[in-house]
């Protein structure tokens, strides 16, 4: 089993992350600013960690197989996540996408398209940008799970699509995924990497 730190594991996916890593079997360390409403567990490790200090981040994610991120992109750098990964010599990053940067039928992105919320556009801006960095990544063995559209509380179906850089639509006519299901198409990724330096996608 794998020794895993999750950044975000207070988050709605990260939490579902967290809970998916240690149904398998596998320990963790749950990272994020305020670790109090995880529970305590035999195989969970909570560090109160600001991910803005790149030292403490490397300290609280060193000797582990690999490395989640959960984190929001938009006020959070890349290079806030990557270079401390880098520096604690810890090889596999795995990071928690946005549907934004995903491509429609006609070859644009999601983000551009006519009707995309203005809530949204930061958000997805930097996760776009934050995948972009990874694709220039040398020495990291990244992977980018982006969600579908929506991404949403819901059942662990353990049923799902999985895709590259295209959007998945059901054929309702909805691109969706639970953080549930997500947190499984994630973990799969740890225990058997399929997408190494690569984005990839999960929807129904």
């Amino acid at each position: 089993m794998s020794n895993i730190a999750i950044i975000g594991a207070t988050g709605r996916a990260g939490s579902q992350l967290l809970e998916e890593a240690l149904r398998r079997g596998h320990s963790v360390t749950a990272i994020a600013r305020d670790t109090s409403k995880i529970t305590p567990r035999a195989d969970v490790v909570s560090k109160n960690v600001d991910v803005l200090d790149a030292a403490a981040l490397q300290a609280a994610v060193a000797g582990h197989d690999a490395v989640i991120s959960a984190a929001h992109f938009s006020t959070i750098p890349a290079s806030a996540i990557i270079e401390p990964v880098k520096r604690a010599g810890v090889k596999r990053l795995l990071v928690v996408g946005g549907a934004g940067s995903l491509l429609l039928p006609d070859g644009s992105r999601v983000i551009d398209s006519e009707g995309f919320p203005e809530e949204y556009k930061a958000e997805a801006s930097a996760g776009a940008a934050f995948l972009n960095t990874l694709r220039q990544e040398k020495d990291l063995d990244w992977t980018f799970l982006s969600p579908s559209a929506e991404f949403v509380e819901g059942e662990r179906t353990s049923s799902f699509r999985v895709g590259k850089d295209d959007l998945l639509v059901s054929a309702e006519g909805r691109s969706w995924i639970t953080f549930a299901d997500f947190a499984i198409a994630l973990i799969d990724e740890v225990e058997t990497p399929k997408h190494s330096r690569q984005r990839f996608t999960v929807g129904y």
